[in-house]
């Protein structure tokens, strides 16, 4: 069986090393260098010749990551490497996967393009925006879900009369997925935006009466649709209301806005590096999650363990 090799991108590199320390390894050693303009020249700083050589990188804005990346996978299959697996935590770019009004790129399709034109082999990641884009990849992609570290620390809080709430009409099939798994009801909340990033309206369906809620979205952003309905659920006469969201993006004014929101907590994962601190952030790792995976990819078996059904 081919040698593996764990290396790591410069943006998610305190995940990669939990990465290979829950696989049993030392991170391989690479260099990133830059010019002085910035132009990125990554190279690996021992052989890769004939390994299973898996690449850890979120790629989260700026394009620098991605591009990062890219040039990883080149690098690895230009030094004869056995196989390349791009492992991205977060796959950024994903918010745009059709074309929902005029005159517009299909994003995820093109960076699924990209990737596979650099050379990988294979892609992992966790939790896609839409789970179709799947079908953008010609190669085997391995699409693990944060269920399997969300749902062991929700049964630890043991909430009393609980309930799961999607914050838009898109995000119902992973909500009623928690509902059914706890034998819970759900309520859904109807959004309208007037622009990106920007809610102008919003309303729950269903009861929440005395409830405890939890919100269950893939990524959190700028906070805004969470919080704003956080506060509707909690203003429809909830117990208490909670969100869990697997990619903590937090740009633009998020932290401000989850400090100041009704939310109990805002449970996310380590697949992008946090710019900041909060007392209502609760980080849960997908360190081990994405280390099983590379043992069964590399062992050829099965990783439908890994979900929670």
């Amino acid at each position: 069986m081919p040698e593996v090799k764990i290396f790591s991108g410069s943006n998610t590199q305190d995940l990669a090393y939990n990465i290979a320390t829950a696989y049993g390894q030392e991170l391989g050693k690479l260099t990133i260098s830059k010019f002085s303009d910035g132009e990125l020249s990554p190279s690996f700083n021992e052989s890769v010749r004939g390994c299973n050589v898996f690449l850890i990188q979120s790629t989260n804005p700026s394009a620098d990551n991605l591009l990062e990346l890219c040039l990883m996978i080149d690098a690895a299959k230009r030094a004869s490497a056995y196989k390349v697996c791009a492992v991205i935590p977060y796959f950024g770019y994903a918010r745009q996967d059709r074309k929902d009004r005029p005159r517009v790129s299909i994003a995820a399709k093109l960076i699924a393009n990209i990737l596979t034109s650099a050379g990988a082999d294979r892609i992992m990641t966790c939790d896609l925006h839409a789970g179709q884009i799947q079908g953008f990849f010609d190669i085997p992609l391995d699409h693990l879900n944060g269920s399997a570290i969300f749902v062991p620390y929700l049964q630890s809080l043991d909430l009393g009369d609980l309930i799961f709430a999607s914050p838009d009409v898109g995000g119902v099939g992973r909500a009623r997925a928690y509902a059914k798994y706890f034998n819970a009801d759900m309520v859904v909340c109807d959004k309208h935006r007037k622009r990106a990033n920007e809610v102008a309206s919003m309303q729950v369906i269903g009861d929440v009466e005395g409830k405890d809620v939890v919100l269950v979205d893939d990524l959190v952003d700028t906070a805004g649709t969470i919080c704003k309905a956080a506060q509707i659920i909690l203003d429809k006469g909830a117990n208490s209301v909670r969100a869990i969201s697997t990619h903590g993006v937090l740009s633009g004014k998020a932290y401000e806005n989850i400090d100041n929101s009704v939310l109990s907590e805002l449970v996310i994962t380590d697949t992008i590096p946090l710019r900041h601190e909060s007392s209502k952030l609760k980080i849960l790792s997908v360190a081990e999650l994405f280390a099983k995976a590379i043992r069964a990819v590399t062992g050829n078996q099965s990783i439908s363990a890994l979900f929670i059904q």
